[in-house]
């Protein structure tokens, strides 16, 4: 990543734009990272139904939610997107799981 302006020290459009670019890359590439932990879930776990865990579920929308606010986040953006983020990477590390115990039977 290159030096971008800070948000209060942009004048332009272009510089604005340049770091949005930057930083949605870098969310991005965080997104593909966090599902190589899905992905190591899936091998770890020994029984499909703990894929599905309701409590982590809250858990990580809870914290979320609560890093979010710490962060200054437009109010229920957050548990909107992790909801959909965590169902995601649920049905991800399903597929994974299935994949990883038929190789390995």
């Amino acid at each position: 990543m290159t030096d971008r302006v800070r948000p209060q020290d942009c004048s332009t459009m272009t510089e604005v734009r340049h770091a949005i670019d930057e930083l949605d890359a870098a969310i991005v590439a965080m997104f593909g990272e966090r599902f190589r932990y899905i992905e190591a879930a899936a091998r770890i776990k020994d029984h499909r139904d703990a894929v599905r865990d309701a409590a982590r579920k809250a858990q990580v929308i809870d914290q979320a939610s609560h890093a979010a606010r710490q962060a200054g986040v437009p109010d229920g953006l957050i548990p909107s997107i992790y909801e959909l983020l965590v169902e995601a990477s649920i049905e991800h590390e399903l597929g994974c799981f299935d994949r990883h115990h038929a190789e390995n039977e």
